[in-house]
């Protein structure tokens, strides 16, 4: 919901206390000890229909204070309405149900369980024009997030404004310009990772993650970064005998390419655009720059001041058990860790390295002296709304909606867990989170995660803040099903299963664990990875299972729209006894299906053992077993509309659960910003621009980007805009009317039907100029038929002359002909600087003939040499 409530008719009110919609039970007719809750309420009322209490913590004391002997569920009936939090609903073993019957906490859809305060009091800042201000909530010490009317603004952000000098503590900056920011401490900078494209830098700890460290203070040139964030961020130790590999065998062991910060946030200097806002926490003042249309005077501020909204407390001995949530809205809380000294050290999927010796110690047992174990045991993002050791839980019909870390957490010991038809969106980091890395091999059977179930919900536009979050990452667990949920515009991977496979990147084996019969079948995944680099619709690692009967399957899936550099599904180190079947697979940068890995459990060097069978997809491979991968029965599909239709339509929300794919619970407005721009010379007065699309649209369709290009001065020297079709299309925009030798930045907004987006940060500043030589022919040319289609494979050349690839012609010849074929795409841009191979379909070929197949490279300086391959497709 957005906006203040309306006050209901009183004949209104009196249908949300007595008529709440429930979810069927077993049993017909409602206790007669149900809790009744409305806004209106007074907590020193006995809580029954017509005299219902006000709070939550007070419908939990009539709860406690029950008859707990039940014999039907006993519903905490809550009407529609805001129920701010003082402080978190904790429950525990005292509040579950009893005789298989349980506490139900129902709302009506409209029931918001808020954390937040609002924020009161606007005034226009004088002598600033278009910045308004207002005095903090009374209580609020410190937020990452404010809300304007629903709609989630920026914080206050920017481009590092001087040059810097990597330190052991820091930096040394080229002048004192930060120094002379009075709120300097707390300002925080971001570091991006990713593959190489062009010329733009990217700093971090993998491509997969973005970590964050704030600034601790700044004197003269020296700016000295908060610890243990800083060291936990740049001492990662390394093998003394394996140059560059982590002890955690999880990405670099220090931020990247030197002193370059991608950009910084949280700094009163940063707030220029409409839609940021900063917290002065010295003035306890929030300042904040109206977007177009937003009137501050009426608009409902919220800002998330609590950090869990419900906490679950079970324990190994005393379980939290038989409850369920159904028909609620949890929104408005925050997650403060990252501002503080721990800082957002990632390392992989929102899991992040802490502690004082964190970089040295945490989760590196076996590896480096004081190593704790488990090895992997990293500190886990939390959930707003989390559960530790819970049995025969219910989330049905809920949103998670405006929040500051992960959604949904289910820790360890959650058994028997339904989480169904409920909305994941506007998250800042996961949405749901099942399981743990910290227990591989439980010695106590209270502590297993099994039998969670995680379907028929809508997960989209994730994550809002931590880029390199997962719309469902699920730990060591046994028997979970992850099926029917539709994930879509999603910046990274959009399932994670399994952990601890590593090792395998020094020729040891994965960590034992318990994870065995797990199944991801039959979800809808669409316009992924489109932030970070290296995951996939649905990656997985580590052991899941002791043979391929109680392994991992990854069924009925249909995945498609990747941007990043990634696969469909991606089987990482270590992922072991998988069976990837029936999946319907297209659109991945450069793989299907990954899964080629050594398995070091025994001597043998064999491959993981891994089935891929039956699926539709566009790799092409062969019928075959390398080393344990058995690769049967695959089909190759032209386009989409090759797959089985029966397979398509079964993907995503079963039909009764579809209505929630309506549900909004933000006002429409304009995109968020496109990020990670690059640009590229290659043509007379031409720049070539290159970025990732933003995965926020706003709620309202994007109808595509505008690029902007800036002489030194500050002077818009050149725009143009690109439809979002033909920009998923090619990837790329051409800026013309530059002057040679001139360099230029660039910006990017995102527009719909409501306006643009704030601009994107610049890319690096570039001259055009007019590229001449051509790039070597592509390498390793292989065609691999099926009667009717074949997949063309290719290797980018190494070297590309002055100017980047920019696409491939294929010409397709045989005895009656030759075709073109021009391929562009954001694969194009990725593969060729990070040697990744690249593939196409050819369709519409004819059965037992044979083809001659040529591929060339594509850059602004002409068409290069091809190379040249002959197959033979099959009798059909």
């Amino acid at each position: 919901m957005s906006g203040k409530p309306l006050l209901p008719s009183l004949a209104a009110l009196a249908l949300a206390l007595t008529g709440l919609a429930v979810a069927p039970t077993a049993n017909a007719s409602p206790p007669s000890h149900d809790v009744y809750v409305s806004p209106y309420g007074n907590d020193h009322a006995q809580g029954d229909a017509r005299h219902p209490v006000r709070t939550l913590e007070r419908a939990q004391d009539l709860v406690r204070d029950s008859d707990r002997n039940l014999t039907a569920d006993l519903t905490v009936r809550i009407a529609s309405g805001t129920y701010r939090l003082s402080k978190p609903l904790t429950l525990d073993s005292r509040d579950s149900g009893s005789n298989g019957h349980r506490v139900v906490w129902q709302g009506t859809g409209d029931t918001v369980i808020s954390g937040g305060k609002q924020v009161t009091g606007w005034h226009q800042v004088p002598g600033h024009s278009g910045l308004w201000a207002a005095p903090a909530p009374q209580g609020l010490s410190n937020t990452r997030q404010l809300y304007v009317d629903g709609v989630r603004a920026d914080r206050a952000a920017g481009e590092v404004p001087v040059t810097l000098t990597k330190t052991a503590t820091g930096y040394t900056a080229a002048d004192g310009t930060l120094a002379g920011w009075p709120d300097i401490a707390g300002a925080e900078f971001v570091y991006t990772s990713g593959e190489s494209l062009w010329n733009f830098v990217r700093d971090g700890l993998g491509q997969w993650t973005q970590p964050r460290c704030d600034i601790a203070s700044a004197s003269g040139t020296s700016v000295t970064m908060v610890q243990p964030c800083w060291d936990n961020s740049t001492k990662r130790v390394e093998f003394p005998d394996i140059p560059g590999r982590t002890v955690s065998m999880v990405g670099p062991g220090a931020l990247t390419n030197g002193a370059h910060v991608t950009y910084m946030e949280n700094a009163r200097e940063l707030l220029d655009t409409p839609g940021e806002w900063y917290l002065d926490r010295a003035s306890h003042t929030v300042y904040y720059m109206p977007r177009k249309g937003e009137d501050l005077r009426r608009a409902d501020v919220e800002a998330p001041a609590l950090e869990k909204l419900v906490d679950g407390l079970g324990t190994a001995a005393a379980p939290l058990h038989d409850i369920a949530f159904r028909g609620l809205q949890f929104s408005y809380a925050t997650w403060l860790t990252p501002s503080s000294d721990e800082g957002f050290s990632e390392i992989q999927a929102g899991y992040t390295i802490s502690g004082p010796t964190g970089y040295a110690t945490e989760g590196l047992c076996g590896f480096s002296p004081g190593g704790d174990c488990p090895f992997g045991a990293w500190t886990k993002e939390p959930g707003n709304v989390a559960i530790d050791h819970g049995r025969d839980l219910d989330f049905s019909d809920d949103a998670f909606v405006h929040l500051g870390a992960a959604g949904l957490e289910l820790g360890d010991g959650a058994q028997n867990a339904t989480v169904r038809g409920s909305v994941f969106t506007d998250i800042s980091g996961n949405g749901v989170e099942v399981g743990g890395v910290d227990k591989p091999l439980p010695t106590d059977d209270a502590d297993v995660t099994r039998n969670v179930q995680v379907t028929d919900n809508h997960l989209y536009d994730l994550p809002r803040e931590f880029s390199g979050g997962v719309p469902i990452v699920n730990g060591y667990t046994q028997h979970d099903l992850i099926s029917h949920n539709q994930i879509d515009h999603v910046g990274y991977s959009a399932i994670s299963m399994g952990w601890g496979g590593w090792p395998d990147k020094i020729g040891s084996p994965a960590t034992p664990n318990d994870s065995h019969d797990n199944t991801v079948s039959d979800n809808l995944i669409t316009d992924y990875m489109q932030g970070l680099d290296d995951g996939g619709g649905i990656y997985t690692q580590g052991l899941t299972g002791t043979s391929m009967a109680a392994g991992e399957k990854v069924t009925g899936n249909v995945i498609h729209g990747q941007f990043g550099l990634g696969k469909s599904v991606y089987t990482d180190n270590g992922c072991t006894y998988e069976t990837v079947s029936g999946n319907v697979l297209y659109g991945a940068s450069y793989a299907n299906v990954f899964s080629t890995h050594v398995d070091y459990r025994d001597t043998l060097h064999n491959n993981d053992p891994t089935l891929i069978s039956g699926n539709w997809w566009e790799q092409g491979d062969a019928n075959g077993s390398n080393k344990g991968v058995v690769t049967q029965d695959n089909h190759i599909i032209a386009s989409p509309s090759d797959a089985p239709a029966d397979v398509v339509a079964a993907a995503g929300l079963e039909p009764v659960y579809r209505g929630i794919l309506g549900r909004r619970f933000t006002p429409a407005s304009v995109p968020v910003a496109p990020s990670r721009v690059a640009t590229a010379a290659g043509e007379d007065g031409t720049l070539m621009v290159a970025f990732n699309p933003t995965w926020v649209d706003g709620g309202s369709p994007l109808l595509g980007y505008r690029a902007t290009a800036v002489d030194p001065a500050g002077r818009t020297a050149a725009t143009t805009f690109v439809s979002a079709a033909d920009f998923t299309s090619a990837a790329l925009v051409r800026l013309t009317g530059l002057t040679d030798g001139v360099p230029y930045k660039v910006t990017v907004t995102a527009v719909n039907s409501h306006g643009s987006s704030a601009p994107s940060l610049p890319s690096a500043p570039l001259a055009p100029k007019a590229a001449t030589v051509l790039p070597p022919a592509p390498t390793g040319l292989k065609l691999k038929a099926q009667p009717t289609a074949a997949t063309i494979n290719w290797t980018p050349p190494t070297t590309t002359g002055d100017s980047p690839v920019i696409g491939y012609r294929i010409v397709v010849t045989d005895t009656s002909g030759s075709r073109t074929v021009d391929v562009s795409g954001r694969d194009v841009l990725v593969t060729q600087p990070s040697a990744h191979p690249m593939f196409r379909v050819l369709g519409g070929l004819t059965p037992a003939t044979t083809y001659t197949v040529t591929v060339a490279t594509v850059t602004p300086a002409g068409t290069g040499p091809s190379a040249t391959v002959t197959g033979t497709t099959p009798a059909a």
